[in-house]
């Protein structure tokens, strides 16, 4: 883009949140508003023990309606228990949607179940890199384990997530859980899974970052 057309670009992003959203992502054809946005995840994105429109992928949708995205759409691909183990062969399904963003949630499984972490680095690497060569947005959710499994294992986990997101310069959530994981009244009664106050935080830590993105 040259010089003169980043400056118009910047004007018209100050007239239209639409119009900046359409010239960020590049979308020929597509309206502003009509974005598609995909959240890949696990329980913690499919909203266990909430009901759907609580979850955050649902909240989220609904605060970036009320900035004017009217027919924005988010998809929720959570599924409880995932790890990242098939998260780029889901990604393929999804395609078939034609998301122009994919939020990345994954790998709190895997550190919950001690699973390797050389496998979760590249399974989440080949689903980044799949999302990027069909030109999504890709914003990856960093996450973090309790110490069970060794002071190194729990800091190689969540220096993956960093070392990722600075491998393709995408935009990293730093903790998706801010503010609500180990917050007794964020929870439900098994102290894991966020309540609905839990997931309109959750909204909240993921919109400055979505709006980057787009």
């Amino acid at each position: 883009m040259t010089q003169r057309k980043w400056i118009y670009s910047k004007w018209l992003c100050g007239v239209t949140a639409g119009v900046c959203l359409w010239l960020a992502l590049g979308l020929s054809g597509v309206r502003a508003d009509e974005v598609r946005i995909l959240f890949l995840g696990d329980s913690l994105t499919a909203g266990l023990g909430v009901k759907k429109n609580q979850a955050y992928p649902a909240v989220v949708t609904q605060l970036l309606r009320q900035q004017g995205y009217s027919e924005l759409r988010g998809i929720n691909g959570g599924i409880s228990g995932a790890t990242t183990a098939g998260a780029a062969s889901r990604l393929k399904w999804h395609l078939k949607a034609a998301p122009h963003v994919l939020v990345l949630a994954l790998g709190a499984n895997d550190g919950l179940r001690g699973l390797s972490l050389d496998s979760m680095a590249k399974n989440l690497d080949d689903t980044i890199a799949l999302a990027l060569e069909n030109n999504l947005c890709v914003i990856l959710a960093g996450m973090k384990i309790p110490p069970n499994y060794g002071p190194d294992y729990t800091r190689r986990f969540s220096q993956t997530f960093r070392d990722l997101a600075g491998k393709y310069g995408i935009t990293l959530i730093p903790f998706l859980l801010e503010n609500v994981g180990g917050v007794r009244n964020m929870n439900q009664a098994d102290g894991v899974h966020p309540n609905a106050a839990g997931h309109r935080q959750i909204a909240r830590t993921v919109l400055p970052w979505l709006l980057e993105c787009l």
